[in-house]
């Protein structure tokens, strides 16, 4: 029987010991490469056959996503009009472990005559693509973790950490910070954190729970049981917000024995209390939330009058929290 698990630690020992050989190979090459894509004023192409396509591919979406513009073609595709697809301004990265994949040289002298510089990434030093290009990148393993040789493991690794390093320096490079990642990730979790305003999560209308200042705790009471937010607002005759009502407040009430159905709410409401507005990011709101112990706030314009009411509810359920 095999013995999978002294396997899969081969495996493991074999492609980390090819990403390790690779902190070497980051000169002065890897610096033109880096130089190369700053310098273009279009977008990044990655081509790749096989599984060197995979893996260009997820090169293209990593660079995309940390702020360099990046696409991938297929080279067999690029042959036959999508090579069109590849403008003067733009930069083509070409990954072939052998350096000598058909239908990639196919492509270079088009390549070479729309001036477009050209960055490869193989494990020959030597082959033609390696030469051809402005820039090799050296991604050589001594083994493949395939005990037959044949099948692209470590070697692809090897590509694809290299990818990072080029993706991660150019991000470095840019000051792409997380509020611009998630600008290209607005439906992740991220995006929702750094891009989610109050307005956007906040009830509104009708949803709003509010009682006048002449209001009793009893119609305080109803209000705050109607919306379901464990609070409500108190308004002033011009609807300017003068404090809340909450479930805290309505225990002290039952505590020292008020009479609910007479008693005014302004007498027991909280009136200095914490409040958000629409343009607050739903994370702030979360934080002050977090840092005074509520569990919803009101949300309120520059009049201090109240336009919307939130809760952990509404935080949790737009992935917020």
């Amino acid at each position: 029987m095999s013995d999978y698990q002294s396997s899969a630690r081969r495996v493991i020992s074999i492609e980390a010991q090819a990403i390790t050989e690779l902190n070497k190979r980051i000169d002065g090459k890897f610096s033109q490469a880096c130089d190369a894509i700053m310098a273009c004023s279009g977008r990044v192409v990655v081509m790749g056959m096989g599984k060197s396509g995979h893996i260009g591919s997820k090169i293209a979406a990593t660079l995309a996503s940390t702020g360099t513009a990046a696409f991938f073609v297929h080279p067999g595709e690029a042959s036959h009009g999508d090579l069109g697809m590849i403008t003067r301004s733009d930069v083509v990265i070409a990954l072939s472990n052998s350096g000598t994949t058909s239908e990639l040289l196919a492509l270079l002298p088009v390549i070479k005559r729309k001036g477009v510089p050209l960055i490869s990434m193989t494990g020959n030093d030597e082959s033609s693509l390696a030469q051809f290009a402005d820039v090799n990148l050296d991604v050589s393993v001594r083994e493949e973790a395939c005990p037959l040789g044949l099948a692209p493991t470590a070697s692809t690794t090897a590509a694809l950490v290299m990818g990072d390093a080029l993706a991660v320096a150019l991000l470095e490079a840019r000051g792409f910070t997380s509020e611009d990642f998630a600008l290209s990730h607005p439906g992740g979790a991220l995006g929702r954190k750094l891009l989610l305003l109050v307005e956007n999560v906040m009830r509104t209308d009708e949803a709003i729970p509010s009682v006048s200042q002449d209001s009793t705790i009893s119609e305080a009471l109803i209000e705050m049981s109607a919306k379901g937010l464990g609070m409500t607002a108190v308004v002033s005759p011009d609807l300017t917000l003068i404090g809340v009502f909450t479930d805290g407040d309505l225990r002290r009430s039952i505590d020292t024995e008020s009479d609910l159905k007479n008693t005014p709410v302004t007498s027991v409401m909280t009136t200095r209390c914490k409040t958000a507005t629409p343009h607050l990011l739903a994370a702030e709101a979360v934080k002050i939330m977090d840092d005074n112990n509520i569990h919803a706030l009101i949300v309120v314009d520059e009049a201090q009058r109240p336009v919307g009411a939130l809760n952990v509810h509404d935080l949790l359920h737009a992935g917020v929290m």
